[in-house]
């Protein structure tokens, strides 16, 4: 059917800003000018195709409008309709000799696709599902001339003169999609028809400076493979089988259940594995292992690998470099199958100086505090988040909502608390500022910390809030009516740091520092702990956990195994780094694997079984966890035996069951030793370090002890009992 021509009715002109700036894709409101807009008797529809030799409107009843071309590609025409027209864009270009018609959705004839309610809660910093709101999704409208599917971009910046849309669809030229601004809000938005999941995209931003910016998204939930650097449309598919997991966990009190967590990073766990492939090897090895909970140091997409993660640009996008965000899920969603707990990395202290990222995101401090006193971390060379504004507390709160209700996490582990909560925190006088009080106190990175946990625990019942905080602050694990910071969890670095100390030195000159071992008690009920033994303890020369040991390859192998123990019997939740527990000989080095070649050694095969040992009676035991945090779960039999090297307490549970444990630093056996008991008759060595099967030299009691003799540190009862060298024994009532 040929086109008809526009009719006379005479449309409205187009004002020489407004048609300069359509023009070029600069125009704040480009919607104002394009698409289909009412006039005397009709509609004018306006069309941006720069280069195009024709352009026609297509109608839902067949017919055709030729346009007229206004001005450098802009193109329009008059539609004689009662009703907004539905309508298609035919473009005719020329091309070395021959022609090439288009037809397309015109991404200007749209409703927005952000609601005032959203735009509402965005101002205020309170839309807690910030990722359904920004960023790019995937949709479908329906219309007179059939569905129109495609995708909808919104982005926050709110200092930018225009922004674009730029990607693999449009050659990275974004001069025909511009975004319009929705009012005083700082957002801009545009569906794009035509645009699925898998179109690699970014913003451009034009600053107030005049210079055009490309930035990433935000809100993207999915990356380019670093190194590149775009983001990518995405839309999940995946169905969840998880119920029964997130159920339980909903009706499970953490502080009260075992919680040995397996500290892992993705990318060097076994070499070159992707999440799918991930989960066939870990699974199994965790179940062998007997690990109630893994933690994943972070997944949150970053450009730089040896960062570990902690240098986040994609905070929203699960990195790419293990699969796509569905495959994330079906590994967690097969860990949950196999009863095992999620834990995740989490980085909401600082973000990296990349120009295409987050860093001036549209052309001025954005994300980050203007103030280079607060704005700028001196050790890592990042930017601290402006903790104050309420659009940044929001993207962070809405972030950890993010992975804990779209990928179903049961916990997130929050790196560098310290760093947020001081500002005068690594830097010297002079270079931080004060709060409005005068104090070193982040009086805005406290609340925005309090509000992420009292919102994660509201919405998410039973997961858990971790802090990797390492200084004397009260109240990290105090809820947030009570003033606390409202964390679950709070990682013991003193434990960690006092214990290892003690540990690494030759037995015969840990009698002189007893007091490491036993000072963790003297501030245990202050928080609820967790015993950390990390990743950032086997790095940058520190040596693994094996090289730290004294003494021969046996010793070494017999100080990790008393140690490992006393770790587990020592009241709160146990973490250990990959590698661990098998003996890694060399530090952790995240280009390669872990030295899983080691356990073709018997005597490494052994200290896992052993860690598999531990973490079987540690979850059948109840005494090990039930009372961690509570004084009555824990007595001392004897805490300052320091000259032979030897440590004994009770555990109890919350029926009174009592376990006892015995750990020997020295080099020598013990034999004879007296412990005192609550119960008469006998005990079963539930445990024993030294064993053979452990790679030990077999000292021990037989199987059993007996509580028949008079009363002794404190207790009604006692035994006498052979402790083994640098080894640990555990004994509860025959009955």
């Amino acid at each position: 059917m040929a086109a008809k021509k526009t009719t006379a009715t005479a449309l409205p002109a187009i004002g020489e800003y407004e048609r300069d700036r359509v023009s070029n894709g600069s125009h704040h409101d480009p919607h104002s000018t394009l698409g289909v807009h009412p006039v005397e008797g009709g509609w004018v529809i306006r069309t941006l195709k720069p280069m195009a030799k024709s352009v026609q409107v297509l109608l839902a009843d067949s017919s055709q409008i030729e346009l007229n071309h206004v001005w450098n590609g802009i193109w329009d025409g008059f539609v004689a309709s009662k009703k907004v027209p539905d309508y298609r864009i035919k473009a005719t270009y020329a091309a070395d000799g021959s022609t090439q018609e288009w037809i397309t959705d015109d991404p200007y004839r749209h409703l927005p696709t952000i609601g005032e309610l959203d735009l509402h809660l965005i101002g205020e910093g309170r839309h807690e599902e910030l990722w359904r709101a920004l960023g790019s999704h995937v949709m479908t409208f329906d219309g007179a001339m059939g569905k129109s599917r495609g995708t909808s971009f919104k982005v926050w910046a709110p200092n930018a003169e225009a922004v674009r849309v730029v990607g693999d669809f449009n050659h990275w030229s974004g001069i025909a999609h511009a975004m319009r601004v929705m009012g005083s809000t700082g957002v801009w938005e545009v569906f794009i028809p035509g645009i699925e999941a898998g179109a690699a995209y970014k913003y451009e931003i034009l600053t107030k400076a005049g210079t055009w910016i490309k930035k990433i998204d935000p809100m993207a939930r999915a990356t380019q493979v670093p190194p590149d650097t775009a983001s990518i449309v995405t839309e999940s598919n995946y169905k969840w089988s998880d119920k029964k997991w997130i159920d339980a966990r909903s009706k499970r009190d953490a502080l009260s259940s075992p919680m040995s967590i397996y500290e892992l990073h993705a990318g060097s766990w076994r070499h070159a594995m992707n999440y799918r492939e991930l989960a066939d090897e870990l699974i199994p090895y965790i179940l062998e292992t007997g690990f109630t909970h893994v933690e994943f140091m972070p997944l949150a997409e970053h450009p730089f690998a040896p960062s570990w993660g902690y240098q986040v640009t994609g905070y929203y996008a699960p990195t790419s470099r293990f699969g796509s965000p569905d495959d994330l899920r079906y590994l967690i969603d097969k860990l949950h199958a196999a009863g095992i707990g999620v834990l995740l990395d989490w980085v909401p202290a600082h973000f990296p100086k990349d120009d295409w990222a987050l860093a001036r995101y549209d052309g001025q401090p954005l994300y980050e505090h203007a103030d280079p006193r607060r704005g700028e971390h001196p050790d890592w060379g990042t930017y601290i988040f402006d903790f104050g504004r309420t659009e940044v507390r929001n993207f962070l709160v809405a972030n950890a909502l993010y992975w804990l209700e779209e990928f179903h996490i049961d916990g997130l582990r929050v790196d560098a608390v310290a760093s947020m909560l001081y500002l005068d925190y690594s830097r010297e006088n002079g270079e931080w500022l004060p709060n409005e009080n005068g104090g070193r106190e982040n009086l805005d990175a406290i609340r925005f910390m309090q509000e992420t946990n009292a919102t994660a625990y509201r919405r998410n019942p039973g997961v858990m809030m971790i802090a990797e905080e390492s200084t004397s602050w009260g109240g990290v694990s105090a809820p947030t009516d009570f003033g606390g910071l409202g964390f679950g969890f709070k990682w013991n670095m003193g434990w960690m740091n006092d214990t290892l100390k003690y540990i690494e030195k030759d037995p015969m000159y840990r009698k002189h520092h007893h007091g490491e071992l036993t000072f963790s008690m003297l501030y245990n009920y202050n928080e609820k702990f967790v015993l950390p033994i990390s990743h950032d303890e086997v790095v940058h020369g520190k040596g693994s956990l094996l090289a730290k040991m004294p003494g021969d390859r046996w010793q070494q192998l017999a100080n990790v195994r008393a140690y490992l123990t006393y770790m587990w019997c020592h009241p709160g939740k146990k973490l250990l780094f990959m590698g661990s527990e098998f003996g890694q000989p060399s530090e952790w080095n995240q280009e390669r694997g872990l030295d899983w070649w080691i356990l073709e050694q018997p005597t490494h095969q052994a200290l896992r079984s052993l860690v598999s040992t531990l973490n079987r009676i540690y979850a059948e035991t109840p005494a090990l966890w039930e009372l961690d945090h509570d004084p009555a779960g824990f007595v001392w039999i004897d805490g300052g035996n320091a000259d032979a090297n030897t440590l004994s307490f009770l555990r109890y549970d919350k029926k009174g069951n009592p376990l006892a444990c015995v750990v020997n630093f020295s080099g020598q056996p013990h034999h004879e030793f007296r412990i005192g008991l609550p119960k008469a008759g006998d005990w079963l060595e539930v445990l024993n370090t030294d064993a053979e099967a452990f790679g030990g030299s077999g000292v021990g009691n037989f199987g059993k002890i007996s509580a028949n003799f008079e009363g002794s540190h404190g207790q009604p009862h006692s035994a006498s009992i052979s402790v083994p060298p640098l080894g640990a024994v555990w004994f509860k009532p025959a009955k």
